[in-house]
């Protein structure tokens, strides 16, 4: 069984999609230009938004017929801008771990996911005078230590040199193999699809497709 699967869809008659099927496992890439709707498709896979027209379905099922709730936590999406809250980077895991109604971690667990996110801070350190570049790596790395079955990464190295890009796209994809998640990733760097990808996904998203 396919993971989603998209079927004439198109979002507000100016972004439309080729037919797609992802696979449950691996590293899916998406790729295209600037505006052909990579970052709109990963929102409607998780349902914030709803196309205008045609189907999407997870596992099989209607997106729409799913608790939206229960659907964002399962397929989780990180977006480019990272929530974090006025709190030192321990309390972040812990509040993030309390609203999902889920045991807090501990220390040790918490500094492995700061790891796999190449993040060498303290836990005491206060996230907001943290830079752009660490405060959506602790935001990763948050957001990796719930547990989702699916992982969505909307340009994740996009503030990265190469180096650290090529260390937290290594991490992260051998972290999702290694639990058997699903990692989505939007992604304009050819090199570290090349690389990482088991799926690329190209969309031109013109609506005349």
């Amino acid at each position: 069984m396919a993971l989603f699967t998209l079927k004439n869809v198109i979002y507000k008659n100016g972004i439309a999609y080729d037919d797609i099927e992802i696979k449950k496992g691996g590293v899916t890439f998406i790729c295209g230009a600037s505006g052909s709707g990579k970052s709109t498709l990963l929102k409607l896979l998780n349902g914030v938004i709803s196309p205008t027209q045609g189907e999407i379905t997870y596992l099989g099922k209607v997106i729409d017929d799913y608790d939206p709730i229960a659907l964002r936590r399962e397929v989780l999406l990180i977006s480019q801008s990272a929530y974090l809250f006025d709190m030192s980077i321990r309390d972040n895991f812990n509040e993030y771990h309390s609203y999902r109604d889920l045991e807090a971690i501990n220390e040790e667990a918490i500094k492995n996911y700061l790891d796999i996110c190449s993040v060498t801070l303290s836990l005491d350190s206060m996230c907001n005078v943290l830079s752009g570049g660490e405060k959506h790596r602790v935001f990763i790395a948050i957001n990796l230590s719930l547990q989702p079955n699916v992982l969505m990464l909307d340009e994740p190295t996009s503030a990265l040199d190469d180096e650290n890009s090529d260390t937290l796209m290594e991490n992260i994809t051998s972290f999702c193999k290694q639990k058997g998640k699903t990692l989505l990733v939007v992604s304009h760097d050819k090199a570290i699809a090349d690389k990482y990808a088991d799926t690329i996904i190209s969309i031109s998203g013109s609506a005349s497709v």
